[in-house]
């Protein structure tokens, strides 16, 4: 019997890797992070590889830049359809006017090339695209987008059925902020007015045992308030419930500062809860993964001791 060997705690790759997802293609673990930005001619998104999670060799960037201007891009994923790979992703200057866009390649490693298409114009900014297959085949894109309505006004997540791989159905407002935790930043100013603004994002979708299991980031990635909280629903569209409000997934403890913005990949029959954290001097976000437990149907990456 082979033995798999225990994730370290330390980070996992030395650059700057925020925004991680995981695809298992084949045998070998991609990751994907936001960090390269697609300027002077550089390929944006930089892709990892790795047999085991713990040994990762790097492959520069993957998407091709969407022109010569000087743009922000965002937390990539990818999904595989009939040998098509697809990479969701978002845009814009600095943390202003993000839409999301799709592009392809034949190739995990890429290079992937933008289709041309705004997939949210109807949107004040949407960013974190999460593609999902359901059990029944179907495919839904997850985001976060900005709302200014309701009590707790922010960015919150919303999904939208995918009609095809490119193209959007009528999105829906899944979960709205719930609590003070998810407080980005108070007396913030935002499309002419002024707001104590709250954010959901970063979502991530597993089906396990009959139920929908969303995971998403609250708070504010630049400090020490952001983590990682979870909902449940019998389907895609909701209704989407908090069992245990809060950010009992992952939030800052032990050696960790920040922790977030999460995805979710298997290691044989193990959930690992791949995710980034600050370093020490907060000058980078860095790549981190930790065995994601089933407690009473709660996931959590948390230490056992907390």
């Amino acid at each position: 019997m082979t033995l798999t060997a225990p994730l370290p705690q330390a980070p996992l790759y030395p650059g700057d890797f925020a925004d991680p997802f995981v695809l298992h293609v084949d045998g070998t673990y991609y990751a994907y992070g936001t960090g390269l930005h697609g300027q002077a001619g550089q390929r944006a998104f930089e892709v990892l590889s790795s047999p085991d999670l713990i040994h990762w060799t790097s492959h520069g960037g993957v998407l091709e830049p969407l022109g010569a201007e000087p743009l922000d891009y965002w937390a990539p994923e990818v999904a595989s359809e009939n040998g098509t790979f697809f990479l969701y992703y978002s845009v814009g200057h600095g943390d202003k006017h993000h839409h999301l866009r799709v592009a392809t390649a034949t190739h995990p490693l890429g290079p992937f090339t933008d289709l041309g298409l705004n997939l949210t114009p109807g949107e004040l900014f949407a960013i974190d695209p999460h593609p999902f297959r359901a059990p029944d085949g179907s495919w839904w894109l997850f985001y976060a987008r900005d709302d200014l309505s309701g009590e707790r006004p922010g960015t919150l997540l919303a999904v939208a059925p995918l009609q095809d791989m490119t193209h959007l159905g009528e999105p829906q407002t899944i979960l709205r902020a719930s609590g003070d935790w998810q407080v980005y930043q108070r007396a913030r100013p935002m499309y002419g007015a002024v707001y104590d603004w709250h954010t959901l994002e970063g979502p991530f979708v597993l089906y396990r045992e009959g139920r929908f299991h969303l995971l998403y980031s609250g708070g504010a990635w630049i400090n020490e308030t952001y983590g990682v909280g979870h909902a449940v629903a019998d389907h895609p569209l909701g209704p989407w419930t908090e069992p245990l409000p809060g950010a009992n997934v992952l939030r800052t403890a032990g050696h960790l500062r920040g922790p977030g913005h999460a995805s979710v990949t298997r290691r044989g029959e193990e959930d690992i809860l791949v995710f980034h954290a600050w370093n020490e001097a907060r000058t980078r976000r860095q790549l981190h993964a930790a065995p994601l437990r089933w407690v009473n149907g709660q996931p959590t990456a948390l230490p056992e001791s907390l």
